[in-house]
């Protein structure tokens, strides 16, 4: 799952270290692949991204196996991350020589053979090469959209770019889940862009949106997720109710949120004519 959007500040990383966990306390093993050259998803998960780190970069410009930069993450087990290091400002400069350029990160990732349940890319916000490596090697794109007056400006651009790489390069591709974050239930602003988004996305959106919260912004300078830096909070209750929904829809369950008010958790009903569940979702 490729978490993009060029736009900056809109929770890209956030997202992408806090679902990750959510998934992992679950009981799934996820890997964290930190595309972003500021590597602050390595930083919120505790891992050491310093120049000498194996990272990301050793992986799409020098072809080394992904197996050698996977690090695990030492308070949630079952997560996993594959660091980025500052060695990426550049390899974007450095790919465009290289042959298959677009497709290095899938060739790392389809030959990377430990079992796995969940990938989250995280994208830097651009719409360059490394991103175009995340979108080939993706079946899914999240796009994180802040609840603010430009949450959808230069969406329509990723959303062609998604179109172009599934065009030309990867057919499987599809964005499948919008996720709405720093909502305020106090501004009207923040419910119009909701449910503007929600109009124009549809089923696409996740019911389950991410508050505005002080704990999710702090839990990064711990190197920890909000998960584990503060288990009760509103932020990470609804990290977790939104990574159960991306589990349930990824096994076909029908799902429902049913709204609370603003800093409760939502409730949620669940329907599935099979009634099953995913492994370790209960």
């Amino acid at each position: 799952m490729v978490v993009a959007n060029q736009k900056g500040g809109v929770g890209k990383t956030t997202s992408t270290v806090n679902l990750a966990a959510s998934l992992a306390l679950h009981g799934a093993r996820v890997l964290v692949v930190d595309l972003d050259p500021q590597g602050n998803a390595s930083t919120a998960l505790g891992i050491d991204h310093h120049a000498e780190v194996p990272s990301i970069y050793d992986v799409l410009v020098e072809s080394m196996p992904l197996s050698e930069v996977v690090q695990p993450v030492p308070d949630v087990e079952g997560l996993f991350c594959a660091p980025a290091t500052i060695d990426l400002a550049g390899a974007e400069i450095e790919l465009v020589s290289l042959v298959a350029r677009e497709s290095r990160l899938q060739r790392a990732i389809q030959a990377y053979d430990q079992p796995l349940d969940y990938i989250l890319i995280d994208c830097p916000p651009s719409l360059g090469l490394l991103t175009v490596n995340a979108l080939v090697a993706g079946a899914e794109v999240l796009i994180p959209i802040q609840c603010e007056y430009y949450a959808l400006e230069g969406l329509g651009q990723l959303l062609r770019n998604v179109d172009l790489v599934r065009g030309h390069l990867n057919p499987d591709l599809h964005v499948s889940t919008i996720l709405l974050t720093m909502y305020d239930g106090r501004t009207r602003l923040a419910s119009q862009v909701a449910e503007e988004v929600r109009s124009h996305f549809g089923k696409e959106v996740l019911r389950t949106s991410i508050p505005r919260s002080v704990r999710i912004s702090e839990a990064p300078s711990y190197g920890q997720t909000v998960l584990t830096y503060d288990p009760g909070s509103s932020g990470s209750l609804s990290y977790l109710e939104a990574a159960r929904e991306i589990a349930l829809r990824g096994v076909g369950v029908h799902y429902e949120a049913h709204h609370a008010p603003a800093g409760e958790p939502a409730h949620t009903g669940i329907q599935n004519s099979q009634q099953s569940n995913p492994e370790g979702m209960q």
